[in-house]
């Protein structure tokens, strides 16, 4: 979340940069006046406390000289009574300004293009060329069902639309896509991680999952509600340093994340209802950093590179873009997405996305490091990006390296996955 300290020294300028995102953040000002409340109503505890004290110590005396001491006996009671409401309104107060704040969005990095939604977002640069084909184009998912490698009646079958099940050489593919990733990356010295597939509140809530996006959300009937499954692999990664203290010599620290993630896509009705461009359950490879302050933003380069070199590696033709601030995610100061060429749709889609969230996720886990044993502790920065989205390389690698016989070339980095040098 945001700092409250920005809301305290100057509201305007917190509700000028957030308005880029194109909403209405006048209700800061609420926060603001809710703050100095809770400070006025905190001084007027301490000071009852003080007269709580002092009058503690007469009844000492009074006792000690054998003095009727009820009548100031009566005065404390009146005065914790007093203590215990005003420390209810500060409780209550406090819970409104957390709920106001865990609604409330990143500030903007200023280098981030102003825009009022995707179709202003800015193409950073292009990477390679589409293939031009001789014969009729066909989508992946035409592709999968002839060869036999995408099953999405059956899997509509077995639980419902937006699945798939994977057979044969597709499963195959999707297997080797993962271990090249995970490979990859690691070879970059980012260290493995497999999470649960399974997080609970606390962790959904300090990445910006929670409260804004519970019902894009599965959540479990186990455990009283409380826990979800996985949206991305961002969110138990970055989980694992929730409330700790990380020792700023050491960062940044690299993880390479696989995880299946599952999304409710509550806010797609109707879109790409078809294929494996947005399921419900798929599979992911997340790059994630925890990097001080100092740098996070040379990282976040450093990221974009590792991100981009899979694509490079699978020769697929792909644009950077830097999202503008009316297309930027929830929690992130600064976002590109790489987005792969789609020949059946004639258009280039995102297949990766990398961002500093700048201390807004840091803040919310309470996740610090300290510079030396008797510095203060900061917040860290946290970066999150896509190594990339497998499901979606799949469609670009068949769409891509289809024959006009209906096969599929296996990429050359592949081939030593797959065993094979084409799917038919």
């Amino acid at each position: 979340m945001i700092d409250i300290k920005l809301i305290r020294d100057d509201v305007d300028d917190v509700i000028k940069k957030l308005s880029t995102r194109g909403k209405d953040f006048n209700y800061l000002r609420d926060i603001q006046e809710m703050d100095i409340k809770r400070r006025q109503l905190l001084v007027e505890v301490e000071s009852l406390k003080q007269v709580r004290n002092e009058n503690s110590k007469l009844v000492g005396q009074l006792k000690s000289k054998k003095q009727d001491a009820t009548e100031v006996l009566e005065k404390l009671s009146e005065i914790g009574g007093q203590i215990t409401a005003k420390d209810n309104q500060v409780a209550e107060i406090e819970k409104e300004i957390e709920n106001l704040l865990l609604t409330t969005p990143n500030i903007l990095h200023n280098t981030v293009p102003i825009g009022k939604d995707e179709t202003e977002n800015v193409v950073i640069k292009h990477i390679g060329k589409p293939m031009e084909f001789k014969f009729p184009i066909k989508a992946h998912y035409e592709i999968g069902e002839a060869l036999g490698i995408l099953d999405f009646e059956r899997a509509a079958k077995v639980v419902g639309s937006r699945f798939v099940i994977y057979k044969g050489l597709g499963a195959r593919l999707e297997r080797a896509l993962i271990a090249f990733m995970m490979d990859t990356h690691a070879k970059k010295g980012y260290t493995e991680v497999i999470p649960p597939y399974i997080v609970n509140r606390a962790t959904m809530t300090s990445t910006g999952q929670l409260p804004k996006f519970e019902e894009e959300a599965f959540k479990l009937t186990a455990n009283n509600g409380d826990w979800f499954l996985n949206p991305t692999a961002e969110v138990p990664t970055i989980g694992m340093f929730r409330d700790e203290i990380l020792d700023a010599n050491q960062l940044p620290q690299k993880f390479v994340s696989y995880t299946m993630a599952f999304r409710s896509e509550a806010g797609s009705a109707g879109r790409d209802t078809r294929g494996l461009i947005r399921t419900h359950q798929f599979n992911k490879v997340e790059l994630i950093k925890i990097a001080s302050p100092d740098n996070s933003y040379e990282e976040l380069d450093l990221m974009l590179e590792d991100s981009e070199n899979i694509l490079k590696l699978l020769k697929l033709p792909y644009r950077v873009i830097s999202l503008c601030s009316g297309d930027m995610g929830f929690s992130m100061a600064k976002t590109f997405d790489i987005e792969v060429w789609i020949p059946s749709q004639n258009v280039y889609r995102e297949i990766g996305s990398i961002s500093n969230a700048e201390d807004y996720q840091a803040r919310r886990g309470n996740i610090r490091m300290k510079r030396s044993k008797d510095s203060k502790p900061e917040y860290v920065h946290t970066l999150n990006g896509s190594g990339l989205a497998v499901g979606r390389t799949v469609v670009a690698i068949l769409e891509n390296y289809q024959n006009q016989d209906g096969t599929v070339t296996v990429p050359e980095v592949l081939i030593p996955y797959m065993g094979i040098d084409i799917i038919k």
